[in-house]
């Protein structure tokens, strides 16, 4: 593990089921999410499986549950070689250290796990969760992924963030400090902010940034305390003009800092993509433990579908009950699962195999569409004949997908 010292996840990978792959097998990037549900408070523009709770958390019983699920997990499908964890939430921060290390031994214990296994941790940027960051480092994470959203207080406030903009950047200093690799993510778009604005507040991130930034436009989700005030008319977004404008600065003040879009809201140099999130991107396999998580595992020749339960308690006592909280576990037909490949992988910058979407649908996809976009200056297709949503594509990205998928 990269940098990672004597960690608990090192110790188990020398110990425990890192058995070498069989001779023969390729080796495909093959990722595991964890979700831990729980957060302090509730951000209103947030539609995830989140979930508050004002007694403690019993994390050795969840940690118990969460092992219990890897392990039935791996059972189903052994022998992969796990390339990258992502400890998502909610708030992975809130857990001790020690869960941490527990959740990464556990993994350890019934999958390989690659010697440079990309370990993320998600983490509030607040000082007392701050001060976890050397304890998370020990257990085996080697990259955090700190929720700033924002680098102003009245902006975080209106956020429903619980940190200031000063604490935040401290954080970000003491991630510097303690992990190799680290990222942070920003929410644009947010009401009353202008194009000039934000490229101020973005050229302040990238001075703090590293390597890699992830940067979202605010969306309006239904059932969240936005989508309220948004439809009384008490909160107000950029109209599309603007949006768009706010679009076209992130892309130039970013890609002129070094640090290029490789997907649609993730900005990195090069060789600092979040590895992790390419598994999603790029079809490959993913576990996903916890309430609510989302697999996509290969099993008998079958991509599956996989959620688990998403009430943290309900889940936990399907756990201890029959081993896993899975919920939904639906094989995918070649058309769903090619459809998929192509929503996913158009949003990468490095675009898509036209040959790979034929092979997992059993047709190509229509010439005369890939034309017209084409003429357009949606997409281009380079001398190897790989697909890429072009620049001026990618603000329309959902209707580019929907045109080829028709």
């Amino acid at each position: 593990m990269t940098g990672a010292g004597s960690s608990h996840l090192d110790v188990s990978i020398m110990s425990g089921a890192g058995s070498a792959l069989p001779a023969g097998q390729e080796k495909q990037a093959f990722g595991v999410y964890v979700h831990w549900p729980f957060c302090l408070s509730k951000c209103p523009y947030c539609d995830f499986n989140s979930h508050v709770r004002h007694a403690p958390v019993d994390e050795a019983r969840f940690a118990r549950a969460f092992e219990r699920e890897i392990k039935t997990t791996a059972a189903r499908m052994p022998r992969r070689q796990v390339s990258s964890i992502f400890l998502g939430g909610g708030t992975p921060s809130l857990m001790r250290p020690e869960t941490v290390g527990a959740i990464l031994d556990a993994i350890a214990r019934h999958w390989p796990v690659a010697d440079d296994v990309e370990v993320t941790l998600e983490a509030n940027p607040t000082s007392v969760e701050a001060t976890r960051f050397a304890g998370y480092r020990v257990a085996g994470v080697n990259r955090v992924s700190l929720g700033v959203q924002a680098l102003d207080d009245a902006s975080l406030k209106a956020l429903g963030r619980l940190h200031t903009a000063r604490e935040a950047l401290d954080a970000v200093q003491i991630a510097r400090q303690t992990f190799d690799r680290y990222s942070f993510d920003l929410i644009y778009a947010r009401p009353d902010q202008t194009p000039r604005m934000w490229a101020d507040e973005l050229k302040t991130a990238i001075a703090e940034a590293a390597e890699h930034l992830s940067l979202y436009q605010l969306t309006i989700e239904p059932e969240t305390p936005f989508f309220a005030l948004h439809a009384q008319g008490k909160l107000k977004t950029p109209d599309e003009t603007t949006a768009r404008a706010l679009y076209d600065v992130t892309q130039e003040v970013c890609a002129k800092a070094g640090l290029p879009a490789y997907e649609i809201s993730n900005h990195a140099r090069p060789g600092a993509e979040c590895r992790h999130n390419l598994v999603y991107w790029r079809g490959e396999e993913y576990a996903g433990i916890g309430p609510g998580a989302h697999g996509r595992l290969d099993i008998g020749g079958v991509r599956h579908a996989i959620a688990t339960e998403k009430r943290p308690e309900t889940w936990l006592m399907r756990v201890e009950s029959v081993g896993h909280g899975i919920i939904t576990d639906d094989g995918l037909n070649s058309e769903e699962r090619a459809d998929e490949f192509l929503l996913m992988g158009l949003r990468l910058t490095e675009g898509i195999d036209p040959r790979r979407y034929q092979a997992l649908s059993g047709r190509p996809l229509d010439p005369r569409r890939i034309a017209l976009l084409r003429d357009e200056g949606a997409i281009s297709i380079d001398e190897s004949g790989r697909l890429r949503v072009t620049s001026a594509g990618f603000p329309v990205l959902d209707a580019v997908v929907a045109d080829l998928a028709a």
